[in-house]
C-alpha cells in the first residue's frame, strides 16, 4: 500500500481523515493556542535549521536550492533521529504534515512529503 502523506497549513480546519497530524515547523505558529492545533506531535527537530530557514525567507525563487540544502540537512546527525521517527509514523498511518507557512507548496512540509513518499507532492 502506498504511503498516504499530505501537507497543509496548521491554521486550516481539521478533519478526521487526516490521520496523524504532525507540525514540522521549528517555531510555534503565531497566534495559535496549543489546544487549537489538534496535533499528535510537534516534531521541530525535523524542521530546517534556523540558518537555512532565515536564508530561504520563503522566497519561491530560492526554493530549488532550499530543497537541495534541506534534503542534505535531513541526513545530518541533528535531523536524522527526527526524520527516522517521521518515516516510522508514515509507515504506520496516514500522515498530515503541518506548517504555518502561507505558501505550502514552497515549504519544508512539501519537501518532506515528497521525501517520505519518494514521489511527487501530495497536498491535503
Amino acid at each position: 500500500m502506498a504511503k498516504q502523506i499530505a501537507y497543509r497549513r496548521v491554521y486550516e480546519e481539521t478533519s478526521p481523515k487526516e490521520g496523524k497530524r504532525v507540525l514540522v515547523d521549528r517555531v510555534w505558529p503565531r497566534g495559535m493556542r496549543k489546544e487549537e492545533a489538534h496535533l499528535d506531535e510537534w516534531l521541530r527537530d525535523v524542521a530546517p535549521s534556523t540558518e537555512l530557514r532565515k536564508w530561504y525567507g520563503h522566497e519561491p525563487s530560492r526554493f530549488a536550492e532550499f530543497r537541495r540544502r534541506y534534503l542534505a540537512e535531513l541526513r545530518d546527525a541533528g535531523h536524522r533521529q527526527a526524520a527516522g521517527h517521521l518515516r516510522d509514523l508514515a509507515d504506520r498511518d496516514k500522515l498530515t504534515l503541518l506548517t504555518a507557512t502561507k505558501d505550502v507548496d514552497h515549504s519544508q512540509a512539501a519537501v518532506l512529503a515528497e521525501w517520505l513518499t519518494g514521489a511527487g507532492r501530495s497536498k491535503a
